[in-house]
């Protein structure tokens, strides 16, 4: 990286950063240089096809995020950040676009699968957090790392890690920049599942499509649903419910899986979309 940022400019179909099979968007965060930092033309490619997403161009029923080296994603790019003619406007730019991207995840509505292969630092760990399904594996570990280099963090993670570990545990791992092991990691939350590592990114990959082959419409739903959780008192989330899974019934995902579930067979929930 440089010390002015790649333009967002990046093709939504690159070979590289933006894959699509059998229903799921893979979207690359790191490339394998700059120690596994955060990409610019990654998240700027990720964000355009999470975008198309949400608009109805691409019919994807999962995301899957993965690091194209060694880790997942080790941070941002702290060299890029020293070379910067004016700091503050480049990080300011930095983490628009990541908020950017951050904000695309949620507006394409589909599950998000993370591969947290090796180090989740920084923007990684911001990451994870925002999984619907996040596989490690007994090298994962996490790290805020912002504070060692004197910076907030950034990426919702003073949004997400309260609410996925509690308050006073996510102060003591901020604010001591805590390493947390993959261990810790499953028994907090954080993680769903920790495998072998060499089998991180084909268990996360077989979660993401086993996703993708169901009841999208129901799936969006679910994911909505528990978005709002904590905003909602429960008689107003009782509400929500109620409309969804009447709206959901009528669907044809909805009207498919009922029918198969009293004739005894399989949903084929492929061939209603």
């Amino acid at each position: 990286m440089t010390s002015t940022p790649s333009p967002a400019t990046a093709q939504s179909d690159s070979p590289e950063f933006v894959t699509e099979s059998n229903g799921v968007l893979t979207l690359a965060v790191s490339a394998a240089g700059a120690g596994n930092s955060l990409d610019d033309d990654a998240i700027a490619a990720g964000t355009q096809a999470l975008r198309e997403v949400a608009r109805g161009q691409r019919d994807v029923g999962a995301v899957l995020l993965v690091g194209l080296g060694k880790n997942f994603c080790a941070g941002g790019n702290v060299r890029a950040f020293a070379a910067a003619d004016d700091r503050p406007t480049y990080l300011r730019l930095i983490a628009d676009n990541f908020h950017d991207f951050v904000a695309a995840l949620y507006e394409a509505e589909v599950p998000v699968v993370v591969a947290a292969k090796g180090w989740a630092a920084g923007a990684g760990m911001s990451l994870v957090l925002h999984a619907d399904v996040a596989i490690g594996g007994s090298g994962t570990k996490l790290r805020p790392a912002y504070r060692g280099i004197g910076l907030t963090p950034d990426g919702g993670l003073t949004w997400t890690l309260p609410r996925a570990v509690g308050a006073a545990r996510a102060r003591q791992i901020i604010l001591t920049d805590r390493v947390v092991s993959a261990d810790e990691a499953l028994d907090w939350g954080i993680l769903s599942a920790i495998v072998a590592d060499d089998e991180i990114e084909s268990v996360a990959r077989a979660n993401a499509e086993a996703i993708a082959a169901g009841p999208r419409s129901a799936d969006s739903g679910a994911k909505r649903l528990l978005s709002l959780a904590s905003e909602t008192s429960l008689v107003e989330h009782l509400a929500l419910e109620g409309r969804s899974i009447s709206e959901r019934s009528g669907r044809p995902e909805g009207i498919e899986g009922v029918d198969a579930f009293v004739g005894k067979r399989a949903p084929e929930f492929g061939r209603t979309r």
